[in-house]
């Protein structure tokens, strides 16, 4: 993992470090992602004797994924857009080491997010088969789903809840990022020496925008969908049916932003396409100038063979 990780080693001579660090960023997030919960939960719920409690931690610990990876592609989209309005502050100030810190106080406050579902989870048999445990927000502390007193007490921490990971998970983040890139583009368009190249980034950064929302949205609005229909008098079982399927498809949608985001921010840059490019022709010039010096090689050696015979015969002659 430490190669993986430590890419200001390679050898790319204009590599900067706002990509190294970016780059970091993302290659950290991405790794946790996928090493997801669901990859694990599947051996350590089984062998572990307090099943219970393993499916609390790993719900928990996909939600603390989520806030993660939300919240360092706002620090990633932040850090651009200081990059580009104030540049030589963000040339001392930027490292390698500070970014490791942001991203850590990246994690611990999505973990402090998340900390509301250590109280909220709760796991119970399933209702057709006691062999299967299924772990849900129990946001009334109770099995009770009769008395109207508990039930509004149930819907009104559903309610808060939800709208509070929907704004701090969705809102606030997409608001920075689409405000940091509106920055950078209005910055680059009043810098005459750039106002001719903007096409590009900009087209990265409808991407990087397009993207986030695509992969989000539909995570966010199937589980505004669930709140809704069990705050209703009926309850709509398709509703639920969409919402129970929906759902960790769209999860797993969601996390796949975190992997999207390194080629979009990377691979579609014209530098490295440009590194790229002059690394494939400089391996076609080596072996196309090892291969030239062989042939002269065999050429040269061939002259050297012929003027030996022509010398022998020669002596010869001169014998005879």
């Amino acid at each position: 993992m430490p190669s993986l990780i430590k890419v200001r080693h390679i050898n790319l001579k204009n590599w900067t470090k706002g990509n190294s660090v970016s780059l970091k960023l993302y290659i950290k997030t991405a790794l946790l992602l996928w090493g997801n919960a669901y990859v694990m939960q599947n051996y350590y719920i089984n062998v572990c004797k307090f099943k219970s409690c393993m499916y609390i931690f790993f719900g928990v610990l996909n939600l603390v994924n989520m806030f993660a990876s939300v919240y360092i592609l706002v620090v990633i989209s932040v850090d651009r857009c200081v990059s580009v309005v104030r540049p030589i502050w963000a040339q001392n100030h930027r490292n390698v080491s500070r970014a490791s810190v942001v991203s850590f106080g990246v994690w611990l406050f999505a973990l402090v997010l998340s900390s509301p579902y250590f109280v909220f989870k709760d796991t119970a048999p399933d209702h057709s088969n006691s062999n299967i445990i299924n772990c849900f927000n129990n946001f009334a502390f109770s099995d009770d789903y009769e008395t109207p007193e508990v039930v509004e007490i149930r819907i009104l921490r559903h309610r808060a809840m939800i709208i509070t990971r929907f704004i701090i998970g969705f809102v606030v983040p997409f608001v920075i990022i689409v405000s940091c890139y509106v920055v950078i583009i209005h910055r680059l368009q009043r810098n005459r020496s750039m106002s001719g190249r903007t096409g590009r980034p900009f087209k990265i950064i409808a991407a990087v925008i397009t993207a986030f929302f695509i992969c989000w949205a539909p995570y966010h609005i199937l589980v505004l969908i669930e709140m809704v229909n069990h705050m209703r008098v009926k309850y709509s079982s398709t509703l639920q049916y969409v919402t129970t399927v929906g759902i960790p498809i769209a999860t797993s949608l969601a996390f796949l932003n975190s992997c999207l985001n390194p080629l979009l921010y990377v691979f579609m840059g014209q530098d490295f396409k440009d590194k790229v490019r002059k690394s494939i022709l400089k391996v076609l010039e080596t072996a196309f100038t090892e291969e030239v010096s062989r042939t002269n090689t065999c050429t040269n050696s061939m002259p050297t063979f012929r003027n030996k015979e022509n010398g022998s015969k020669s002596f010869s002659d001169a014998e005879v």
